[in-house]
């Protein structure tokens, strides 16, 4: 039996504790990776009505699915790495044609430089889209009913319900109708239509200064999700559902769709496993 001394057991500590919930090699080797670095093989594009800057507001006919001329989406090399770069010159996402339950996924993405109308003065926004299920263009014309991980600019890990989505969140009340989620607080629903709305704040802020790479982690098991941002859990969500005309249904398995949405980023990195149980030391 090896005897490890009490300088070693606090090194290996430290490891567990500043290990920000990466997965192990064998975790990713027990994973698939969803995107292969050379094309989009197992991906679907969407594309939804151009931004007229004259009358200020989107008009005409959606690009569609699998139709991209202004290269929205594509497989650029950043970084010495191969990435999915999404221009955000469109509003419009890339979704897995896959639909996934139970699972643990991971991807890095980064900031790009450019922006455009109508955000070229807003927040760099994207989003990370689970659960999607049903029609393109569902929100908005531009994305399918899911739960939205909020990659915004000083927002990642915010919640919102996508054309339907609903989940509880244990959250607080802020000035100006802002809820924040805090661990331990009363669940407050978050709907479209709903006294919260569909949008709660993360708590606390995970996000990495602009040009470097986050790492992001969705946790999903069943009706419960958890969203990490670079080792920080930002958001634990309870009783995933969707509002199907005027009935409340479960909401636990859909594809993975990830937005464009007026700013350049990249992803890299995306896999997924499947998983039995939420990570307790997540939920504590």
């Amino acid at each position: 039996m090896r005897v490890f001394k009490f300088g070693s057991l606090l090194f290996l500590l430290g490891l567990f504790l500043f290990s920000n919930f990466n997965p192990s090699s064998d975790q990713k080797q027990s994973g698939k990776p969803l995107f292969n670095g050379k094309d989009l093989t197992g991906w679907d594009t969407y594309i939804g009505a151009d931004y007229d800057t004259v009358q200020k507001k989107f008009s005409g006919i959606p690009q569609g699915l699998n139709h991209d001329p202004n290269g929205v989406f594509t497989i650029v090399m950043e970084d010495g790495k191969a990435a999915i770069r999404v221009s955000g010159q469109n509003f419009g996402g890339i979704s897995t044609l896959q639909s996934f339950e139970n699972y643990h996924l991971q991807l890095e993405f980064k900031w790009g430089a450019l922006k455009w109308h109508p955000k070229r003065s807003a927040k760099r926004d994207s989003g990370l889209l689970y659960h999607a299920v049903g029609k393109h263009g569902a929100d908005g014309g531009f994305w399918m009913r899911s739960q939205e991980f909020q990659i915004q600019e000083g927002d990642c890990g915010d919640y919102w319900g996508v054309a339907g989505g609903i989940a509880d969140v244990p959250a607080v009340a802020q000035p100006e109708k802002r809820f924040v989620y805090t661990p331990g607080a009363p669940l407050l629903t978050f709907s479209e239509n709903g006294p919260q709305g569909r949008n709660c704040i993360k708590n606390p802020d995970g996000e990495k200064p602009y040009g470097e790479w986050n790492t992001i982690d969705l946790y999903c098991v069943g009706d419960q999700s958890v969203h990490v941002v670079n080792g920080m859990v930002t958001m634990v969500l309870y009783n995933s559902r969707q509002l199907d005309g005027d009935r409340e249904l479960p909401l636990q398995k859909g594809k993975i769709q990830l937005q464009s949405e007026g700013a350049e980023l990249f992803y890299r990195n995306i896999w997924l496993e499947k998983i039995t149980a939420i990570p307790q030391e997540l939920l504590d």
